[in-house]
């Protein structure tokens, strides 16, 4: 757990003044989680800079039920998450999807992305959805572990996904929603 972790988290809506450091978590985030499962080449070459303007143009033209969250910890943004609506081939289904969820690498396991994770979940409940799907590297071991923990199960559904010419399967886990249930601890 990090030093951080007593001083008290705020999930909240984001703002466009964070995607700058929306931006910078998710590129540092990308090149920490993604290393050795992505080429090297590839995540040394994200750019804060060019995230922030994709950050800024996702967040000003996001669609109906879209939802931006970051988490404050001491008023410095240390996490992101956005869900929305779940498409299966561009068609909504009622289900919600968590479209990307990121913790800034100095601050893992100090309770954010559960944090973040937890607010998603209830909000997408209280939205009616019946179900939250999302979508992870199928070799990111540390990652499906987090969200087992949290009562997402994979579906048997796998994407093709590649980078620079490799490719990094992502499978989908899917959680029920209705009455949002803790992390269970880990064994």
């Amino acid at each position: 757990m990090d030093d951080h972790s007593r001083i008290p988290l705020r999930v909240r809506e984001m703002a466009l003044a964070d995607c700058p450091r929306v931006a910078e978590i998710r590129v540092r985030g990308w090149q920490s989680a993604y290393r050795g499962l992505m080429p090297r080449s590839y995540l040394d070459g994200l750019d804060v800079a060019a995230e922030t303007t994709r950050r800024r143009t996702h967040f000003e033209q996001a669609g109906e039920g879209v939802v931006n969250l970051v988490a404050e910890r001491g008023g410095e943004v240390v996490g992101w998450a956005c869900h929305g609506p779940y498409r299966d081939g561009g068609q909504p289904t009622g289900d919600a999807e968590l479209y990307a969820i990121y913790v800034a690498p100095d601050r893992i396991a100090g309770g954010v992305g559960r944090a973040l994770l937890r607010e998603s979940t209830a909000r997408c409940a209280a939205a009616g959805h019946g179900r939250m799907l999302l979508w992870v590297l199928r070799e990111n071991a540390s990652a499906r572990r987090f969200y087992e923990r949290s009562g997402f199960t994979a579906d048997g559904a796998e994407e093709p996904f590649e980078v620079e010419g490799v490719e990094v399967p992502e499978v989908r886990y899917v959680r029920v929603l209705g009455g949002v249930r803790e992390e269970r601890p880990s064994v």
